[in-house]
């Protein structure tokens, strides 16, 4: 035997919350469920997209989106200092260039503020170097006059006996070479402002790089984002739950609603089965009473017919009595064998009565016996047509009870060549009729009918239509 489970408290307690939680969740949703089968589509759809606006509007507000700010260090210095280095190397080839283009001039005027002054006699043109400073210095100044004893200086001499000609043409030649001066000085210069920028850049590049290794970086949360998500899957599943809970709706309804029908169809299938029980406890004991009194007639002028109408009369009770008691309690069906097992005894016992009265005939073929049948309607077909068609009538005449297959249904006739219907005095109410109407729609609805016609030359003939179903074909598939 396995040891059966026995939860502590502590799981007894939670075990208890989890059903309470269960059957809320439960509660809710059958709630909802039935609010949504309650709204029409239209107005879901509305509501749906009402939703969905209104979860893009939230998601960008400060619940569910905020920004995050903080100071950022980069710590790529290898690119920084490959860029620096660059800049470095583009500085120092500037400052090269401008310091070779210094020495191939051979001189650094331009760094030392020094102009040429041209003088011009009977001896010649002289062009040498003035210190700017000289002017406005005093001339004791031994080093400024020993740099610019250091400069070129450009003499011309004039010949003797030189014409005006060649002396113009020195002039010329003297302000030429002043000329190229001039340039190799402002090539001299230039090289300097490109060093000059160069070093301005390279200061420029390493405060940016050393602003660029600290930044501040802002960072924006969308949490809401998976609202988008969630509000679709919530109206996808609300749409899902609509329909089928409205089917599962529907098919309750149905559910209730047939049952109702079933206990009113009960209800009335009872009132019917008490009718006929009634029916049958006015006839019965009446019939009982003349057969006995038949009998006992019978005993004291014809012993062997009263012996033969006291074992019809046996015969009739033995198959009747289990019939009415099954017809009563559910209003079962029963095969056509066992009814026409009551009505030979029945019709023989009421032939004893009216003799040559009443002639009988049975025509039902072999096959037939095991179809179903509802119990007690030929009885009663039987019953009326004796006591309303032929017991009135003075000559008699026959009654004939007929079964046969019509469009693959089962017709059970029972024709008479009495007074015919509602001509006799003791004509009935139409009570009888009315009942088996009523049985046959409770147990077959519009596949099962009764119809009267008149029988000629005269009489009646009543069938009874029901669907045909043989109980050896239900055995058989039982």
């Amino acid at each position: 035997m396995t040891p059966s489970f026995t939860p502590s408290p502590q799981q007894k307690l939670w075990i208890e919350r989890w059903q309470r939680f269960s059957a809320t969740v439960v509660r809710y949703f059958h709630i909802y469920a039935g609010w949504l089968v309650g709204i029409s589509w239209k107005r879901f759809v509305l509501l749906s997209l009402a939703l969905l606006i209104g979860v893009n509007v939230l998601k960008n507000l400060p619940p569910f989106t905020w920004r995050i700010s903080e100071q950022v260090e980069e710590h790529d210095h290898g690119a920084a200092a490959r860029r620096q280095a660059k800049l470095e190397a583009e500085a120092k080839k500037a400052a090269d260039q401008a310091r070779k283009s210094a020495e191939k001039n051979g001189s650094s005027d331009g760094d030392k503020g020094i102009h040429y002054e041209v003088k011009i006699d009977e001896q010649g043109v002289r062009i040498q170097p003035v210190p700017r400073a000289a002017s406005a210095a005093s001339a004791a100044d031994g080093e400024e006059q020993a740099e610019s004893s250091e400069a070129p200086t450009i003499a011309i001499d004039f010949p003797k006996s030189a014409r005006p000609e060649d002396i113009r043409a020195a002039i010329d030649q003297a302000k030429d070479k002043l000329s190229q001066l001039k340039q190799q000085a402002e090539s001299v210069k230039d090289a300097q402002n490109a060093a000059i920028e160069a070093q301005q850049a390279l200061q420029e590049a390493a405060e940016d790089t050393a602003a660029a290794q600290t930044s501040r970086r802002v960072t924006v949360v969308h949490a809401g984002d998976s609202l988008v998500d969630l509000a679709i899957l919530w109206v996808l599943a609300s749409a899902v739950i609509k329909a089928m809970y409205k089917g599962r709706i529907q098919a309750e309804v149905k559910a209730a609603q047939a049952a109702e029908n079933a206990e009113s169809e009960a209800l009335k299938r009872q009132v019917v089965e008490a009718r006929m029980a009634a029916m049958q406890a006015q006839v019965e004991p009446h019939f009982l009473f003349n057969t006995l009194a038949s009998i006992d007639h019978l005993i004291e002028t014809d012993p062997p017919r009263a012996s033969q109408m006291q074992k019809n009369l046996i015969a009739l009770l033995r198959a009747s009595m289990p019939t009415m008691r099954e017809a009563n309690a559910n209003g079962a069906v029963r095969d056509l064998g066992r009814e026409l097992a009551v009505i030979r005894p029945y019709l023989e016992i009421l032939k004893v009565r009216m003799e040559e009265r009443l002639q009988t005939e049975i025509d039902v073929p072999e096959g037939l016996l095991s179809a179903e049948f509802p119990p007690m309607m030929i009885q009663g077909l039987v019953e009326n047509a004796i006591k309303h068609g032929l017991e009135p009538k003075a000559e008699g005449g026959t009654l004939k009870v007929k079964a046969e297959i019509v469009h693959g249904k089962l017709a059970v006739t029972v024709a008479d060549t009495g007074l015919g219907f509602g001509r006799a005095a003791t004509s009935g109410t139409g009570v009888g009729l009315a009942n088996i109407r009523e049985r046959l729609q409770l147990l077959h609805g519009n596949r099962a009918s009764v119809t009267v016609t008149e029988n000629q030359p005269s009489g009646t003939v009543v069938t009874i239509t029901v669907p045909y179903r043989s109980r050896n074909d239900e055995g058989a598939t039982a």
